[in-house]
């Protein structure tokens, strides 16, 4: 008994041997007090970084309104140096949405931003916005897109955010449509990776009768509706938040919608990620009143028309000035010029902001051979 009370562990406590008393972890208790000290740290950082953003703003604005001191350029250049600088453990998606939402609240001190966007709440044009502006904004939902236009352009709101193409389903033509009468720049881009997710009001499948969606989102999960609900009709609405708004009211209706539809409607998820393909994206533009400054890595984007005389050949040489001063082009969409028929202008992405040189110079050659030209907006690419 001596030597088995000699070789007993000398570090065990009175405690530890008692039973039902559970040990004291002391690696874990420092762990937590070196937690709690960076947190304090973290926050002192955060109240220093916010009354240098104060002072921005002071020096930029008299009146105070963020808008006036918002630059799009200068947030996607930290963004980027965050992405740079990041050697884990946390994900490049993570600490730009962190990044994003210091930014937002910093911009927010004096009165926040307003966004217009496709309503109502729980869309995707919603979740664009905070991508984009983080979450200490004023969200204003709007029944169309032409409302988010004149929303902005009225000055009702600081800035707009709509849809512009899908990854699968190509390009929203309402929304270029809106630009060729509209004095709107574009401000920047948000790229969302769309989930579609099929919730309602039952508990199985099978009792679904129909459904209702955006007829993108429609088109979007066609593969997954015609393998799994063949029998059940398909309804297209306004937006995916009307669908889900129909699912809460109407019995034996199911709707597709992102997971905060079912939140905002008391919905439940049937089935998630239906989408057809693993790498659905929306593409979105912010629409605001005036063009921002380069920001490192940016696109231009431009509405042209060629002129009544062209014969053969007139796509050609209206672009030629691109390829001769060496700027790429990444998309071209043509659209009916609603001057007369069989018209059509031509929307333009290039890469490169319009101040650089090249892209001057190539911009200026296009001007001189287009009937129509105007610069829609040049500004930074998405960063994630």
């Amino acid at each position: 008994m001596a030597s088995r009370k000699k070789n007993q562990d000398p570090g065990k406590t009175s405690a530890q041997a008692r039973p039902g008393v559970k040990p004291q972890n002391t690696d874990l208790a420092a762990i937590r007090s070196s937690i709690d000290r960076i947190d304090a740290r973290i926050q002192a950082l955060l109240s220093e970084r916010a009354r240098f953003a104060q002072q921005v703003g002071i020096s930029k604005s008299a009146t105070g309104k963020a808008v006036d001191f918002y630059r799009p350029e200068r947030e996607a250049q930290v963004l980027r140096k965050v992405i740079d600088r990041n050697r884990g453990p946390l994900r490049n998606e993570e600490l730009a949405r962190l990044f994003r939402e210091i930014m937002s609240a910093c911009l927010a001190q004096q009165e926040p931003l307003k966004v217009a966007f496709l309503g109502p709440e729980g869309t995707f044009s919603e979740a664009a916005v905070y991508k984009q502006f983080g979450s200490s904004v004023r969200a204003l939902p709007l029944p169309g897109i032409d409302e988010v236009f004149r929303e902005v352009e009225r000055g009702d709101a600081d800035f707009g955010v709509v849809p512009v193409e899908n990854s699968s389903e190509g390009t929203v033509n309402h929304t270029l449509d809106l630009f060729v009468n509209s004095p709107l720049k574009i401000c920047g881009e948000v790229e969302l990776r769309i989930h579609h997710n099929l919730m309602g009001k039952m508990k199985r499948i099978d009792a679904v009768k129909r459904v209702c969606a955006h007829p993108q989102s429609l088109a979007q999960c066609r593969g997954w509706l015609d393998e799994h609900l063949a029998e059940a009709e398909r309804i297209a609405v306004s937006s995916n938040a009307e669908g889900a708004r129909r699912a809460r009211d109407e019995r034996g209706t199911a709707a597709i919608a992102g997971r905060s539809a079912a939140e905002i409607y008391g919905l439940d998820l049937l089935a998630t990620q239906i989408e057809d393909r693993p790498d659905n994206t929306t593409r979105f533009l912010v629409v605001g009143p005036k063009l921002f400054n380069a920001s490192g890595a940016d696109k231009t984007t431009l509405l042209l028309s060629a002129t009544d005389t062209a014969g053969a050949g007139t796509l050609f040489r209206l672009l030629e000035p691109l390829a001769e001063h060496r700027v790429n082009m990444t998309r071209i969409e043509s659209r009916p010029s609603r001057r007369k028929k069989w018209d059509y202008v031509f929307f333009i992405d290039v890469e490169g902001h319009m101040s650089e040189p090249a892209v001057a110079a190539a911009l200026d050659a296009l001007a001189s051979r287009a009937s129509l030209f105007k610069i829609l907006g040049s500004y930074p690419r998405a960063v994630l």
